[in-house]
């Protein structure tokens, strides 16, 4: 399915309400599992991955492939590994053979996990062997992905951990912090002090009921939108204010694009600043808590002709697609022509060269790059967004809430 977005509102005025979070899903299912299904999880996100790793722990076959969620391979290989006389081979997309996992499969088996690689080393597919094991200290490299992390964090009790090392830099530290966090409403608590996160003894006290909040990464779109649309009044539902998203952060990372937040209980009223006029000077970003946001924040810099450095990017090259890349090259169809640092970092110093004269957005079977770059569409009415359904993964009715904002969508062939 490839929509053309034909038309666009001149304001929006309207209520939104967003998906569940799958990030705090996904965890609060983990643990849940963990400490015996005692729990009872509401409003759990309905999508793509997190609908993964709901069949994955209702599967007993030998066989499980979760596609390309990334969150549920990694989580599941630490659950299944505690998962004594069952062996399951764990398996997804192409896309996910590629993504590495050698770090939380060494953290684990260096615990006593036995968990063997079926084809390349360090890559998925896995073959685990469930045990009982147990080790008092774990050490991984935080360098690479936060879920490694918290994939070793929901099983420490398990495994009597008290005490987990993190070498490296960390990267993406709020979720690590999220992961704690929903630990903590399961009865684990935790210390979290420079590079060792300290486990207090003890195992999972479950509550009666969890209740996920809403995705504050879904509403970085709507944020984008706002920023585009300077007269919009958007409201959007289900968003805690204090919340355990590291993304709730967009509220003050978009105030540099005028856009105004106002909470109300679960509800968050956007507005732009009266009078905002975007200064000059070069936009100067860190995202490496927040690389989720990198995709939105890019397109809408580009797109209010804001000069960036954007830092923190390094983990973008292992998500569903290579997003540096696809940044990059996707922004030139539009006509702006990006740098990227040896770091990862990308920058744009306001250079541009002819658009395409039919911009078709490649979108890489990448559920941000359709959602951040469908907010293109305000600057360049008639855009397509293309294989627009991968949008599944997280934010399932993302389109049919953009047309009901007033955004005309017309499937067609390319």
């Amino acid at each position: 399915m490839n929509y053309c977005i034909e038309t666009v509102p001149p304001f929006i005025s309207g209520e939104i309400d967003l998906p569940a979070s799958k990030s705090i899903s996904n965890r609060a299912l983990m643990v849940n599992a963990l400490s015996g299904n005692k729990c009872e999880i509401r409003n759990v996100a309905r999508c793509d991955d997190t609908d993964a790793v709901v069949a994955a722990l209702s599967n007993h076959d030998g066989y499980i492939n979760i596609g390309a969620a990334g969150t549920a391979m990694r989580f599941l290989t630490a659950y299944f590994s505690l998962q004594a006389r069952r062996t399951v081979t764990l398996d997804g997309s192409e896309r996910m053979r590629n993504r590495p996992i050698k770090p939380l499969v060494d953290a684990l088996n260096a615990c006593g996990a036995d968990i063997r690689y079926v084809g390349k080393e360090g890559f998925p597919p896995l073959e685990i062997h469930g045990l009982s094991y147990s080790s008092e200290s774990i050490e991984i490299d935080a360098g690479m992905s936060s879920q490694y992390i918290s994939a070793v964090l929901m099983t420490a009790p398990a495994i009597g951990c008290r005490q987990i090392v993190l070498t490296g830099n960390i990267t993406s530290r709020p979720y690590i912090d999220m992961t704690l966090g929903v630990m903590r409403d399961f009865g684990i608590r935790s210390q979290f002090t420079g590079n060792i996160i300290t486990i207090e003894a003890g195992g999972y006290n479950s509550p009666s009921c969890f209740v996920v909040e809403n995705d504050w990464t879904a509403a970085s779109y709507w944020f984008a939108i706002q920023a585009l649309l300077p007269a919009s009044r958007i409201s959007l539902k289900g968003l805690f204010a204090n919340s355990l998203q590291g993304d709730a952060r967009v509220r003050d990372l978009y105030e540099c694009f005028g856009v105004q937040s106002c909470g109300c209980g679960t509800y968050i009223d956007l507005r732009n600043a009266a009078n905002f006029v975007a200064d000059e000077e070069c936009l100067v970003m860190d995202l490496s808590g927040n690389p989720d946001l990198a995709q939105t924040i890019v397109v809408t810099a580009c797109l209010l002709n804001k000069p960036f450095h954007i830092t923190g990017l390094h983990t973008l090259r292992i998500k569903e697609t290579d997003r540096i890349e696809a940044l990059r090259s996707q922004l030139l169809k539009l006509g702006y022509v990006l740098s990227v640092g040896e770091d990862c970092s990308l920058s744009w110093n306001g250079e541009t060269v002819a658009a395409e004269p039919h911009q078709v957005i490649e979108t890489y079977d990448d559920h941000r790059m359709a959602m951040a770059f469908a907010t293109a569409a305000i600057r360049f009415p008639g855009l397509v967004i293309a294989d627009a359904g991968v949008v599944s993964k997280s934010y399932p009715d993302f389109w049919k809430h953009f047309a009901a904002c007033g955004f005309g969508l017309k499937e067609v062939e390319i």
